[in-house]
């Protein structure tokens, strides 16, 4: 197990909750980087909402020399399913030569800080524990922001092994998640399923075991333990299980405790600001000098554009060009290229 990260956190305003956002105070330990300015050069698509999509063609100064930070989601921008997107490992090996700091922040709950450092490890990537941050942190985090802990309380998670371990770390009580998968209520005449009194706060965090039990012991929390806190690691429609298909995401988990209880969640993970404040706060970070980049609009995007970062769409997972492209897309990133490998694509000779 890696070593907790202690933070010291004031109590929040507003979280997110669909749209309305908590800003976390955290306290800065490390001096921001000084700004440099760079020329802005960009080659842009119109799209009918009258809004400048930028192709990525001059990388050095549209990108690189105005970071110092890149904010790296993980499914579709370094691997898909478990397997690593080609080109990758030389790519980051060259970000870190030119002295860029990196952080990889995924809305995937299913691991811990320490269940992705393994991930990063098998597939042949140093990455450094403390670089790593995950949904499943993020949810420990705001407990701990909200001093939830002196609360005496106890947390029910629908979710898997990585938001238990975050809660193990700052010592908060749970029960569910991994320990009910497979379980089924009492349906028969007369039949009830009793749940904790003391559950102060619900999960929902992805759950490839979600059943019918998780969901009704949820529901019971939340409607009828005084004050019980609906919290939601994201609200991802789709994810990648695998590299072959798009999978169901926290989103659908999400929605079927919001069908239950009427209860809009507190989301912790992206686009919510919690960890970038928490990064930006703890390291001195300058947010105009991150760089977030992503596959997803409607949270690697709006987490860049919401929190005044600058952003970078790749087309290595989850959004087509023709989707970004489209009338129908609102969330305009930055730039935009077919995967991060082309931060160092030399740029073609015009004749």
């Amino acid at each position: 197990r890696y070593p907790i990260i202690h933070h010291t956190f004031s109590p929040p305003k507003l979280m997110m909750k669909f749209g309305k956002f908590v800003l976390p105070t955290l306290v800065a330990s490390a001096s921001a980087f000084s700004p440099r300015v760079a020329p802005r050069a960009f080659t842009s698509t119109r799209t009918a909402l009258n809004a400048n999509v930028l192709k990525l063609s001059e990388p050095a100064k549209e990108v690189l020399d105005k970071t110092d930070v890149f904010i790296f989601d993980c499914d579709g921008v370094i691997w898909r399913g478990d397997s690593l997107i080609p080109g990758i490992p030389e790519t980051l090996e060259k970000l870190r030569a030119l002295g860029k700091k990196m952080f990889f922040v995924t809305n995937n709950s299913t691991k811990s800080r320490a269940g992705y450092k393994k991930k990063f490890d098998s597939l042949g990537l140093d990455v450094p524990p403390e670089e790593i941050f995950s949904s499943s942190f993020a949810a420990a985090a705001y407990l701990e922001q909200t001093k939830f802990k002196d609360t005496g309380k106890k947390v029910y998670i629908i979710g898997e092994v990585g938001i238990a371990e975050e809660l193990d770390n700052i010592q908060v009580p749970w029960i569910g998640g991994p320990n009910d998968a497979g379980k089924q209520p009492d349906m028969g005449p007369g039949g009830r399923l009793e749940h904790d009194k003391d559950v102060g706060a619900v999960i929902v965090g992805f759950d490839r075991f979600v059943n019918y039990y998780k969901i009704q012991y949820a529901q019971l929390c939340i409607n009828e333990n005084e004050n019980c806190e609906f919290i939601a690691t994201n609200l991802d429609a789709v994810t990648h299980l695998t590299d072959a298909q798009e999978w169901a995401g926290n989103g659908s988990m999400v929605g079927a405790i919001k069908g239950c209880t009427g209860q809009e969640p507190t989301v912790v993970g992206k686009p919510s600001p919690l960890m970038i404040d928490y990064l930006c706060n703890k390291l001195g970070l300058e947010k105009s000098r991150i760089c977030m980049v992503g596959d997803r609009l409607d949270t690697d995007i709006l987490f860049g554009t919401d929190n005044g970062l600058q952003s970078l769409l790749v087309l290595s997972g989850v959004t087509s060009e023709e989707k970004l492209l489209s009338p129908e897309n609102t969330i305009t990133p930055d730039y935009y290229a077919d995967s991060i490998n082309d931060f160092f694509k030399e740029a073609p000779v015009l004749s």
